[in-house]
């Protein structure tokens, strides 16, 4: 009988009362197809660890050794080059992934990319550092569909698999002997799980904000209908029962729309370039029991945020249905805030991942906590202040529902905090101090003399004119004149193999990493603030709609008490610019408070740039969400006999 009643009044609301309906399943479709991608997108980078750990060798125990295993880098057009040096020591030498058989000695075996570079240059640039091509890489050997890899098949007692190697780090792994090939997720690889973690709370936690919030969209005309029902004898239970039967129908049907949303958005999320490449499909396709969660833990939460908002109606329909205001929030609000702030100092980068994520997600919810209740505060300054009607009015309505205020602003309030955050992390641009166009190759000990006397052949044989100098380590290459890339790939391939397990690099190569990293952090970023900017922006829009749907019989009075709607209409603007401009700042100092422990150097003028573009898009799109309203408005002030559901 519950569920029946519900649907009759879930489809009977009127067309307004229908939109409310598309309002709330629009809010939660977006936070489902958001929330699947902040959640997916760490497995995505448990996926990318798995697949690129067979290349980091784990020393076998004595006796149980199967293989040996190395890797180097070299590069070409400015990427990067990952090379697999693996020799059997039995027939019992597993095959790697990407493979159907162990390599044999002298077979090259490359990635997709790597083939299709190697082919479209000319040889003595790239195809002649590996002249035994045998065949192509697959998926499982790749971190990333565009990533460049070769598998070098070698006996065990090649010097490349005997020779000492280089101990910086940058120069690969040494030889070693190993008893499989499952290897172990490289440092890198665990950073950029660390960073994906903290980029999922980020995403997270406004997204949990924001559902919660869908619930509450339409508050007023269902409060309002609800008090109804108890008056003409409707149980607590019956009225709890409706209410999360037409949260969860509403909120399921958004879910469903979200995770299709999220299907079809999966090949223009894949063209996301990280650490050096985009992704594979199935990377980015959950599994089945993360959207299964999403089905269920999202009604789930739509219907517990409506039911929290049923106490009022349980326990005195008459006030509401007499539009009483509520009685005041308290300040011990602002207590959890203090509390969560005055551990950050405590934090910093040696801090556990998980402890930091803890506190910055409860930082948020401590955000969205106090919210209403300085919203509460800023509605009193305003309605004491007050001048003109507008302001009149737009500080009565703070004070009679702060709640519904904060939910216009909270979204942009939360991009805030991120950007704050964010700002002191984004990295500036690296200093290098490289020396253009030199290619150096570390020598053994006593033989810089023969390997500079071997370059110089090789460089002439390829016709690459180019100065040789030597030291007790080294041998240095500098092509002649301003070196184009062709010609340092030349050079490149004419000095491959030159000292066996160790590859000619440049100052540039051997800061490659750190430019890609930092890159990827900027791009993490736009990330992160885009998901948080669509969440504000579709927040502002739906919430500023149904606020108006909830309050039409108030605006519809006070047009027909002569209220002009251009009064109405600044009211609306000034309810929500001024919290906007109070909790906004407050949650970007929140944010910037949260950052400092993590701050490594003076800031970059690149973070504080964001944090101004953050600022005036933030503004501009609740103000975008207020003037998309208006039609709204002006539509449920022209009814001349304005009428409660």
């Amino acid at each position: 009988m519950n569920l029946d009643l519900t649907w009759r009044l879930l489809r009977g609301g009127g067309r307004k009362g229908m939109l409310g309906t598309w309002l709330t399943l629009g809010a939660v479709a977006v936070s489902t197809m958001l929330l699947l991608f902040a959640v997916t997108a760490n497995f995505a980078f448990q996926a990318r660890a798995d697949r690129g750990a067979w290349r980091v060798p784990v020393a076998a125990a004595s006796g149980k050794a199967v293989a040996v295993e190395a890797t180097r880098y070299d590069y070409v057009r400015g990427r990067k080059i990952t090379v697999v040096d693996l020799a059997a020591l039995n027939g019992r030498a597993p095959a790697p992934p990407g493979l159907a058989r162990f390599p044999a000695p002298g077979e090259a075996w490359l990635s997709p990319a790597l083939a299709e570079l190697a082919g479209r240059l000319p040889a003595d640039q790239l195809a002649a550092r590996f002249p035994a091509r045998t065949g192509v890489l697959g998926e499982e050997a790749l971190i990333h569909p565009e990533e460049l890899v070769a598998v070098v098949g070698h006996r065990p007692d090649a010097p490349e698999m005997t020779a000492a190697r280089s101990d910086e780090w940058t120069a690969g792994s040494r030889p070693t002997q190993v008893a499989d090939l499952v290897g172990r997720p490289s440092e890198d690889a665990r950073g950029y799980q660390i960073l994906a973690l903290i980029a999922g709370v980020l995403m997270v936690v406004p997204l949990l904000v924001f559902g919660g919030a869908a619930a509450r969209l339409t508050v007023a005309r269902r409060d309002q209908r609800l008090a109804t029902l108890r008056l003409v004898g409707a149980t607590p239970g019956q009225v709890v029962g409706m209410t999360v039967a037409e949260a969860v129908i509403v909120a399921f049907a958004g879910a469903l729309a979200g995770t299709a949303a999220y299907a079809l958005a999966v090949p223009l999320l894949t063209r996301i370039e990280i650490s050096g490449g985009p992704w594979f499909a199935a990377d980015l396709l959950p599994h089945p029991l993360v959207p299964a969660a999403c089905l269920v833990a999202v009604p789930l939460l739509v219907g517990l945020s409506a039911v929290a908002g049923l106490r009022r109606v349980v326990v005195s329909p008459l006030g509401v249905a007499k539009r009483e205001t509520p009685p005041a929030m308290r300040w011990f609000r602002a207590l959890a805030l203090l509390a969560v702030l005055a551990v950050v100092p405590m934090l910093g980068q040696a801090t556990s991942v998980t402890v930091v994520a803890v506190v910055i997600g409860l930082a948020f919810l401590c955000v969205n906590l106090v919210g209403p209740w300085v919203v509460g505060i800023i509605g009193r300054v305003t309605a004491a202040t007050a001048r003109r009607p507008a302001g009149l009015l737009a500080g009565r309505r703070l004070v009679d529902d702060p709640r519904s205020a904060w939910r216009t602003v909270s979204g942009v309030a939360m991009t805030g905090f991120v950007a704050g955050f964010l700002a002191l992390l984004t990295p500036g641009a690296l200093a290098t101090g490289a020396t253009p166009g030199e290619l150096r190759v570390l020598v053994p000990e006593g033989s810089p003399s023969a390997v500079a006397e071997q370059a110089r052949e090789r460089l002439g044989k390829a016709g690459v004119t180019a100065t040789v100098r030597r030291s007790d380590k080294l041998v240095g290459v500098t092509p002649a004149g301003h070196a184009d890339p062709a010609t340092m790939d030349r050079a490149r391939t004419a000095l491959a193999g030159l000292v066996p397990g160790r590859t000619p690099t440049s100052d540039a190569d051997h800061e490659h990493d750190n430019v890609q990293i930092i890159d990827d952090i900027r791009s993490g970023t736009v990330v992160v603030l885009s998901v948080s900017f669509l969440v504000a922006i579709a927040s502002a829009g739906i919430t500023a709609a149904s606020s108006i749907l909830d309050r039409r019989q108030t605006y519809g009075l006070l047009r027909l008490a002569g209220t002009p709607l251009t009064v109405l209409d600044r009211a609306r603007r000034t309810e929500t610019l001024v919290p906007l401009a109070v909790m906004g700042g407050g949650s970007i100092a929140v944010g910037v408070f949260c950052g400092l422990p993590f701050m490594s150097g003076a800031p970059d003028g690149g973070g504080l740039t964001m944090l101004l573009v953050c600022v005036g898009l933030g503004f501009a799109g609740v103000l975008g969400a207020g003037a998309a309203s208006r039609p709204l408005l002006r539509s449920v002030t022209a009814d001349p006999a304005p009428r409660p559901d």
